[in-house]
């Protein structure tokens, strides 16, 4: 029999398909079932209508199969089955689905498809099995038809349709695999756990029952004993027909049928989490893109979470199918943490990756998604704050890094979930909860950083604000520099840090006092800048502090904390960039009185406890001393 060549330039389809469509060869058995699925789907739906079908719901199946020796794998199907003439139309023909056909006939007819999902629609998937068979073979008999028909091919080079016997309505397709090479070994899809894995990974979801032969091992007594008297026995192999797939995802099932206790087990058993999580979110959408989701906020961050090693993203599925395990166009990098699934029948299987990426219905599921976290997550804030405090602690550092991250694009959508320490002994308190404590004659938000809340908490700079009344929260990561830098208000109110900005808190009267000191001391005051040398941009004297002798500030865009950060990473040796940094004195404390009796006395003297001061004012700051013995014998020669 002559063989006829496939249409629609579909050796270069095919190679283009196999080779850019897939990405794993894996995939081709999720294929090779989900046509199956389709299949039933299709006389199910006609069985509504049309009694003769004989078949009821519980009838319908597919069935695999494996025989090493003749290197096969055959799935067999009970569904609607083709003629010859759909095989030389939905075969013949690479891009052409007799799914996606079926889809559009219901449609237009207006019938009732409530219990119909079909899944394939690009008409490829069924080649994808040349990517480990050198020859596929499928016998179809059409429901009504009395014979069948078959199709046989080698790849590209074309096929041949011949009619056949078949006793039973549906069909069923023989893959025989290729040899193993260097680099691929096809054999790995002839054991049965392999093929069993592969089911509950893609297929797991499909509503009609998978049946395969699996192996079990059985104690059998040999009718022997061993040295010691007991029966000796061994173990048997016996192959039972076991069905594979769960067939209804929880997912798909309706809320009241669910108990959140049977989606945190099915969190743990999906997602191999010996922790709950912490929130369940379940999504039924309906509209110009359907879809279901139920996703979880795990207790704690993975051991890989903040290195590059770590792979976000959702499970992907199309009707119960999946299409790609970790699909990170569905979270936004700030919720990278997310786990969980989404079901779409709006999503094609048959679909790269690269497509996907540019999937309007994705982005739309995406967006979506969004809010959906966002607003639980809010809903924790506001009402669970023990468990937000457990999510704030695994992932608290993950939000910040979405505020700052594409120049600020999330920082909107973020603000609202960030939490601080604070100095109200809130363990922690976001800025909605600050700012709507304030008194009215509160300005500013007030915030301290250092590397602990106690660090931040004993900043001389703080004591005025403390006293005034007002609160502080208090900044603990390296990020939040940059975090509020970029947020610069919440609620109309301007972020204050106490080390860099003015806190506002001063009157005319200590200003003018403050100038009228600093005009009396100004040789003083340049003495000491010229001591300092090029640690320190200016020295003046503070209206910043009270009880304490010395602070540290800065002028300019870079912060104390930006600096500690960018000299900590690796390779900047010091040298990344530097803070513009300003000593500042308090012009009545006994430290001040002694420096200017030692100016005007022993300038020497003078010399060393303004290089003291400095040194106290990194310390308190949290920055390290150079040369700490250097200090310690400052610190002595003054006795």
């Amino acid at each position: 029999m002559a063989k006829k060549q496939f249409k629609a330039e579909s050796k270069r389809l095919m190679d283009l398909m196999i080779n850019s469509i897939y990405t794993h060869k894996e995939i081709f058995l999720r294929e090779i079932i989900s046509n199956a699925s389709d299949a039933i789907d299709k006389l199910c739906y006609l069985s509504l209508t049309d009694s003769n079908v004989g078949l009821s719901r519980a009838d319908f199946g597919i069935r695999v199969d494996i025989d090493k020796d003749a290197r096969t794998i055959t799935v067999t199907d009970n569904g609607i089955g083709m003629t010859k003439e759909e095989m030389e139309s939905n075969l013949g023909v690479i891009a052409r689905s007799g799914s996606f056909q079926f889809k559009s006939e219901m449609a237009q007819e207006e019938k009732d498809k409530a219990d119909i999902d079909i899944i394939g629609q690009f008409g490829v998937g069924f080649y994808s099995a040349f990517m480990v068979a050198d020859h596929v073979t499928l016998t179809s008999r059409k429901y009504g038809e009395a014979t069948g028909a078959k199709w046989e091919s080698d790849g590209a080079d074309g096929y041949t349709i011949s009619d056949c016997d078949k006793d039973t309505v549906g069909t069923q397709v023989i893959m025989h695999l290729k040899s193993d090479t260097d680099d691929e070994r096809y054999s790995e899809y002839l054991d049965t756990w392999r093929v069993k894995e592969l089911i509950k990974k893609y297929s797991d979801y499909v509503r009609w029952p998978i049946r395969m032969d699996v192996e079990h091992y059985e104690s059998k007594e040999t009718g022997e004993t061993e040295e010691d008297g007991t029966p000796k026995t061994e173990y048997v192999k016996t192959m039972q027909e076991e069905t594979v797939n769960s067939m209804v995802p929880i997912w798909q099932r309706a809320k009241s049928e669910v108990t959140d206790d049977d989606c945190k087990a099915f969190y743990k058993d999906k997602f191999h989490d010996m922790e709950e999580p912490l929130a369940v979110i379940r999504v039924n959408a309906e509209g110009l893109v359907s879809y279901n989701a139920i996703l979880f906020v795990p207790a704690r961050a993975p051991y890989d979470f903040y290195t590059r090693d770590f792979q976000p993203g959702l499970q992907l599925y199309s009707s119960g199918v999946m299409i790609m395990d970790r699909c990170a166009d569905l979270l936004p990098e700030c919720f990278r943490f997310v786990r969980g699934v989404v079901d779409s029948p709006d999503l094609s299987l048959n679909i790269s990756r690269e497509m996907l990426q540019h999937n309007r219905q994705l982005k739309v599921i995406a967006s979506n998604l969004e809010k959906k976290i966002k607003g639980e997550l809010k809903r924790l804030l506001e009402n669970e704050k023990e468990t937000y405090a457990k999510f704030w602690k695994a992932f608290g550092l993950q939000i910040k890094y979405g505020v700052v991250s594409e120049y600020g694009a999330k920082k909107d959508l973020l603000k609202d979930l960030l939490v601080y320490e604070n100095s109200f002994g809130d363990a922690l308190m976001s800025l909605e909860e600050y700012t709507a404590q304030m008194p009215e004659e509160q300005k500013l938000i007030y915030i301290a950083a250092g590397e602990t809340a106690q660090r931040a908490a004993s900043l001389p700079q703080a004591e005025q604000v403390l006293d005034a009344g007002y609160g502080i929260l208090y900044m603990t990561n390296d990020v939040d520099d940059f975090v509020i830098r970029l947020l610069d208000t919440y609620n109309d109110k301007k972020f204050c840090n106490i080390s860099v900005d003015d806190l506002g808190l001063e009157s005319d009267s200590d200003k003018s006092e403050t100038e009228q000191k600093t005009e009396e001391n100004k040789e003083l005051l340049t003495f000491v800048k010229d001591t300092l040398g090029e640690e320190v941009t200016d020295v003046r004297l503070s209206h910043k502090l009270k009880s304490h002798p010395v602070c540290l500030t800065t002028e300019g865009e870079i912060t104390l904390e930006m600096e500690k950060y960018f000299n900590s990473l690796p390779g900047s040796e010091g040298a990344a960039m530097k803070a513009r940094k300003v000593l500042e004195l308090n012009g009545g404390h006994a430290a001040f009185e002694a420096l200017q009796k030692a100016y005007a006395e022993d300038q020497e003297k003078a010399a060393k406890l303004s290089k003291i001061l400095l040194a106290q004012a990194k310390l308190i700051a949290g920055i390290p001393l150079e040369d700490p013995s250097a200090y310690a014998e400052l610190v002595c020669g003054l006795f």
